[in-house]
């Protein structure tokens, strides 16, 4: 990849395997194809591929710093599926994601937050407060917020690795698609500030 120009922006994905690409052909992940799209779409960007398989809220949290070593412009917080996995406590999810977004404005980054949702195993209840952690988050932070990560993938066996969990290249195509707009938004924002 070239170096950035001065006039490049630099967007961080923080986020987990959905980030990362898990068991995807190189350049097919979410990050590249991402890139690409918002360079065919005239961006002038650079997206650094934060994704880290497995990783929680709380893992993402911790290791924000080591990611924030050089210049970012804006960022995409991709975090909360494996806390959702592992049924953890919504309000603990909020707290990590609230200490990842504060500290981003601290920096002043520009924030986008993925939504999720979480396995219906885990009951109504549990699937509501989950959800309703995004919401929170977004209104609150008044930050680009996409619902839901995985919207019109999720549940989708031909759209998913053989897992049925992770998306497969056609799977990522969707997920771009429909993530671009909002993503060119907190583009713009970073322009006009």
């Amino acid at each position: 990849m070239a170096p950035a120009s001065a006039e490049t922006l630099r967007l961080l994905a923080l986020g987990d395997s959905l980030t990362a690409g898990y068991n995807l052909p190189a350049g097919q992940g979410f990050v590249p194809r991402l890139e690409q799209a918002l360079r065919e779409s005239g961006y002038d960007v650079e997206v650094i591929d934060g994704g880290v398989s497995g990783d929680t809220s709380a893992g993402g949290l911790a290791r924000l710093d080591w990611m924030l070593g050089e210049h970012v412009d804006a960022a995409i917080v991709e975090l909360g599926a494996n806390d959702g996995l592992r049924g953890l406590d919504p309000a603990e999810t909020y707290r990590n994601l609230d200490a990842i977004i504060t500290q981003l404005h601290d920096r002043n980054i520009k924030v986008m937050l993925a939504g999720m949702y979480a396995p219906p195993n885990l009951g109504r209840q549990y699937g509501e407060d989950f959800r309703a952690t995004f919401t929170r988050l977004a209104e609150e932070h008044d930050i680009v917020f996409y619902p839901f990560f995985l919207e019109g993938v999720a549940m989708q066996p031909e759209l998913n690795l053989a897992d049925g969990i992770h998306p497969n290249e056609a799977g990522i195509n969707i997920i771009v698609e429909s993530i671009l707009p909002y993503v060119k938004e907190l583009l713009d924002r970073v322009k006009v500030s």
